[in-house]
């Protein structure tokens, strides 16, 4: 049976050696900016942990039963009566975009929507895919879209896949063989949308600090960069977006809007948080890592929590990332 003996002052959480402690201990302070669920105030990793949390298959009965009441199920707010929740939902709900409509892009250089000196901003981009292989069941890109911040449309193009489409999967997409005819080479394409993405930005940079290099949103961006065979820093993209739509100029402005949204909540400020700069480098700086391993053993766990800094990355933090020296 193992003995604990070493506990977090900040979730009460149990370790029976000191390093695990240690460890756990350097991000143990809660951001203000974390969610957290309006009814017991538990500090939760994400708004998807939230969601579980409150209304997902095993969500703890008393914050369930408060929240089917006075819970918003799109932002996950509790409000102070159902009277004050049906006020609120009138304008949290997003209205749905309307479809761009079927063309026949022609084969030209994308239009690129100056930032006029707001920063690099946020750029949606969704893929629409057709298939190849002997079952059709390899997914292809053959349509990409990417529009700004304003739901202008910057890049608009249909794309030649590197081998044959055995299914284009019309009923979905819409697509024929008439348009890929004259399609943008993939390889074209890949250069287009990094000129766009990267902002002229080194790639080094923009790996370490992001940069001019503009923040990425969409729904399953892994698979969409993926079909492009394209990478893209980690740092510079966010949460995916899931959306019931099959059209890519649709979805990128369904995950717009979406991430505007989260952008643009309500974010207190804590003197204590760490710097922006810190959260674009991706390197959690504290006070522990000056400190030996000795000299942090030898803290009690008070101690260690009065030097800890949370590792949660706040969607207000994007708007930050334009600010240039």
């Amino acid at each position: 049976m193992a003995y604990w003996r070493h506990k977090c002052s900040a979730c009460y959480k149990q370790y029976n050696k000191k390093e695990h402690l240690v460890e756990h201990m350097k991000v143990s302070y809660h951001s203000v900016h974390q969610p957290r669920c309006g009814v017991c105030l538990k500090h939760c990793k994400s708004f998807e942990s939230l969601r579980e949390h409150v209304i997902g298959p095993l969500p703890k009965e008393d914050c369930s039963r408060v929240f089917s009441e006075q819970g918003c199920n799109l932002c996950l707010k509790v409000f102070d009566s159902p009277i004050s929740l049906s006020e609120h939902k009138r304008s949290c709900r997003l209205p749905a975009p309307s479809p761009i409509g079927a063309m026949k892009l022609p084969y030209s250089d994308p239009i690129v929507v100056s930032h006029n000196g707001r920063g690099p901003g946020a750029i949606a981009i969704d893929c629409e895919m057709v298939g190849g292989g002997d079952d059709g069941t390899l997914d292809l890109c053959a349509l990409v879209c990417l529009i700004d911040e304003d739901e202008n449309v910057i890049f608009h193009t249909y794309v030649r896949p590197q081998i044959s489409v055995t299914n284009y999967r019309y009923e979905i997409t819409g697509l024929t063989e008439e348009h890929l005819r004259d399609a943008m080479p993939l390889k074209l394409v890949q250069e287009k949308i990094l000129q766009i993405l990267y902002n002229g930005e080194s790639i080094v940079r923009a790996r370490m600090q992001g940069g001019k290099a503009r923040l990425l949103v969409g729904h399953a961006l892994e698979h969409d960069l993926d079909c492009l065979r394209m990478t893209y820093p980690d740092n510079l993209l966010r949460y995916n977006i899931q959306t019931s739509f099959h059209d890519p100029y649709v979805d990128c402005v369904s995950a717009m809007r979406l991430y505007k949204r989260m952008r643009a909540q309500d974010h207190p400020n804590d003197a204590s948080e760490i710097s922006t700069d810190a959260y674009k480098s991706q390197n959690v700086t504290s006070k522990f890592d000056s400190l030996r391993a000795k000299e942090l053993e030898q803290m009690s766990p008070d101690e260690l929590y009065e030097i800890s800094r949370p590792n949660y990355k706040c969607w207000c933090l994007d708007s930050s990332q334009a600010i240039q020296p």
